[in-house]
C-alpha cells in the first residue's frame, strides 16, 4: 500500500515539477510570461493547468494521509504561478514522504472516507481508495497537465512524463 502510494505519487510528482520548469523555460526562449500556460484548458468546462496541478497535489496528499489514518497537510490557496505550483509540489512530496509506511501498509482493509470538494464522502477500503479512485485521479490530472503543456508546444517527451533517464 505504501509503495502503491507514495511510492508512486512522489516520483510522479518531480516529473510533475520538471514539466512545469521545461513549461518556463519554454517561455522564456520565446519571451512570454509562463503564467499565460497556467490558465490553459483544453475545453472551456475542464480545469486548467495550474488546476490541474492543484488536483494532482490533492489526491496524492490526501489519499496517503487517509491510509495513516492522519490529516492532510493544508496546501495554501492555489495560485497561478508557476512558483506557487512548485511550492505546492514540494509541500506535497514533503508531507506524503513524512508518512509511516507501517500504518499505510496496514491500510488495504481499513474503511475510509474521501470527501469531496462539495462535502459528500466517497466509503472506500484503502485498497480501492488507491486502486480505483485516487491513483486514476492523480494519473488523469498528471497526464492532462502533460498534455496542456505540449498542446503549448513545450518540447515534451514520454521521457519527461515518466521520469526515466
Amino acid at each position: 500500500m505504501y509503495e502503491a502510494s507514495v511510492g508512486l505519487f512522489v516520483p510522479h510528482l518531480r516529473n510533475l515539477s520538471g514539466l512545469l520548469d521545461k513549461g518556463v523555460a519554454y517561455a522564456e526562449t520565446r519571451k512570454f510570461n509562463p503564467a499565460v500556460l497556467l490558465g490553459m484548458r483544453l475545453a472551456p468546462n475542464m480545469y486548467d493547468l495550474a488546476q490541474q496541478v492543484g488536483e494532482a497535489c490533492r489526491h496524492a496528499v490526501v489519499a496517503p494521509a487517509l491510509l495513516a489514518e492522519l490529516e492532510p497537510v493544508a496546501l495554501p490557496a492555489l495560485e497561478h504561478d508557476m512558483a506557487g505550483l512548485q511550492a505546492r509540489i514540494a509541500t506535497s512530496i514533503e508531507f506524503i514522504e513524512s508518512l509511516p509506511r507501517a500504518e499505510i501498509d496496514a491500510a488495504a482493509e481499513r474503511n475510509v472516507f474521501f470527501r469531496l470538494k462539495n462535502g459528500t464522502e466517497l466509503p472506500f477500503t484503502g485498497r480501492a481508495l488507491l486502486l480505483t479512485f485516487s491513483v486514476p485521479q492523480f494519473f488523469f490530472h498528471v497526464t492532462t497537465a502533460y498534455d496542456l503543456l505540449r498542446h503549448a508546444g513545450v518540447e515534451l517527451v514520454k521521457k519527461d512524463y515518466l521520469g526515466r533517464k
